[in-house]
């Protein structure tokens, strides 16, 4: 919701926050401070403390808590276009822009020459056609299946720091990797006509047993990556390989629009609080305006805006240069000289690259504001005692659940909103299980920024598989869970521990998100 200013005719989200402060006696009494906010008044700093409090009461489902993306939150009916919906405060002419938007964002690309002219400009090398094409649904992608060639999931390729000033570079965040010489920042296992893939992925998986209190095992699949039929000669010897799979595009803006100053306030780097739990902040250096953002996108947070996730993807999965990343041979190297001979798609009436403005802008545009859907059976015994389990584990020191978002965000529909993210966007050492050592910027090859919840749930729903974290090795959110290691291990040890039936209504708390 917008507090102080009604935007839509639902009831629930026409509520002021200063009608917060008769619910605050459900609040505990210590949580969140944001005496750090500078866009916030004195006011309405007392009411936002009031309800960013963490709640003690488990009895029931907290204000507004269903409308985990404010007054953007969607109420459509629940299906396979749950995660398609645009944000519903948004005015007719957003709406226009948003369909336009999503016109560009499902649009497949084409090679160059072609007579579309305006979709041409694909790879020439690439991993998928179309932003929808690794966003199924804009939703979240799986791991290729037996004999399937990899499209919603692809290898980050790059090779360690090889000079003390890169490794400089790399700690200040001016430098984010080093590609590989030859096949670049990832590998393209798709060509255009002429231009032969890079090589295909390939998956091994191990069982590895784990066993919980009351019985049960769990067997968790741990993944192994190489790469077959290499095209262009073989790997440094120093290449790091890190898989990922496209994660859902729900709520992006409204992560932006969190204060960097709430984002800076919870980071404990050296754990000066002794809880174990040591959030860093990713730290970007922008090479345009000179400045150090915080990351908050990609699964080491290292891009700091939804243009800037937006351009990296146009350019290395697709192919299309952009006005930020004006690369028109997308990942393209030197050492590949029949993908550099090739023609691009730009189209000088249209611009200088091969998504100029407004292509951009109307994608980002998009990507901002698809929907978080509204949060089901809030009021469920069941979802409520797994909401009290939930945080008596401890999952909410990183899994963080609310924000109010800033009053100074650029896009008024997304100023001074109540949301229910469950996540800090910082980073985390996750442990061993997850390490794929391969450092981003400032983030190390052990950390992995916290991934929103929200919408979790419906997964199944939308994309029509259950796969989860930055691989999908984990099958199901349970083992998911399980792979938790290194700051979550106390918690991941908490669920070991718990009985079946508590389990059970964890996972229905994490369903109903």
């Amino acid at each position: 919701m917008i507090f102080g200013r009604a935007k839509r005719t639902v009831a629930i989200a026409t509520t002021t926050l200063g009608l917060f402060a008769s619910t605050a006696a459900g609040f505990a009494a210590s949580g969140v401070s944001v005496t750090h906010r500078t866009d916030l008044s004195a006011e309405d700093k007392v009411k936002v403390e009031r309800v960013l409090q963490y709640t003690e009461d488990f009895s029931k489902p907290e204000a507004f808590e269903r409308m985990q993306g404010g007054a953007a939150t969607s109420l459509k009916k629940v299906n396979r276009d749950a995660f398609s919906h645009p944000s519903a405060n948004i005015g007719f002419e957003d709406q226009q822009r948003f369909r336009v938007g999503n016109g560009i964002f499902r649009k497949l690309w084409v090679s160059s020459p072609s007579s579309t002219q305006a979709s041409d400009g694909l790879g020439p090398l690439y991993n998928a056609r179309s932003c929808q094409g690794c966003h199924l649904k804009d939703g979240r992608g799986h791991p290729p299946a037996q004999g399937e060639r990899a499209v919603s999931m692809f290898l980050r390729l790059s090779i360690a720091p090889q000079t003390d000033e890169q490794l400089e570079k790399m700690a200040r965040g001016e430098l984010m990797s080093l590609p590989e010489p030859t096949y670049g920042g990832q590998l393209q296992n798709f060509g255009v006509p002429g231009v032969d893939g890079e090589g295909s992925m390939v998956i091994s998986y191990e069982e590895v047993p784990v066993k919980l209190n009351g019985g049960e095992t769990v067997y968790l699949r741990k993944p192994s990556y190489s790469i077959d039929k290499l095209a262009y000669g073989p790997l440094h010897k120093d290449t790091q390989i890190s898989p990922r799979v496209a994660p859902p595009m729900i709520g992006l803006g409204l992560l932006e629009a969190i204060a960097d100053e709430d984002l800076r306030a919870q980071a404990d780097p050296d754990d000066e609080d002794g809880d174990g739990i040591s959030g860093r902040l990713s730290l970007i250096k922008d090479h345009k305006s000179g400045y150090t953002l915080i990351g908050r996108y990609g699964w080491k947070a290292s891009n700091p805006t939804v243009r800037a996730q937006s351009a990296g993807a146009f350019a290395g999965d697709i192919g299309i240069s952009s006005p930020d990343v004006p690369n028109h041979y997308g990942d393209c190297t030197e050492k590949q000289a029949a993908c550099l001979q090739m023609p691009t798609g730009v189209q000088p009436r249209l611009g200088d690259t091969e998504a100029p403005d407004p292509v951009m802008e109307l994608v980002t545009f998009y990507s901002e504001n698809l929907a978080v859907p509204a949060r089901r059976d809030v009021n469920q015994p069941n979802v409520l005692a797994g909401k009290k389990l939930f945080y008596e584990t401890g999952c909410i020191s990183c899994h963080r659940p609310k924000f109010v978002t800033s009053r100074s965000a650029a896009d008024k529909s997304k100023q001074f909103q109540l949301i229910w993210p469950y996540t800090d966007l910082l980073l985390h050492n996750m442990g061993e299980g997850l390490a794929d050592h391969r450092p981003v910027g400032t983030a190390d090859g052990y950390e992995w920024k916290t991934p929103p919840l929200w919408g979790i749930g419906l997964t199944k729903t939308v994309n029509k598989h259950s796969f989860f974290l930055h691989d999908g090795r984990a099958r199901n959110l349970l083992e998911a869970v399980l792979w938790h290691g290194g700051e979550a291990e106390q918690a991941k040890q908490k669920v070991i521990e718990m009985s079946p039936d508590e389990r059970k209504k964890l996972i229905a708390f994490l369903e109903s998100l």
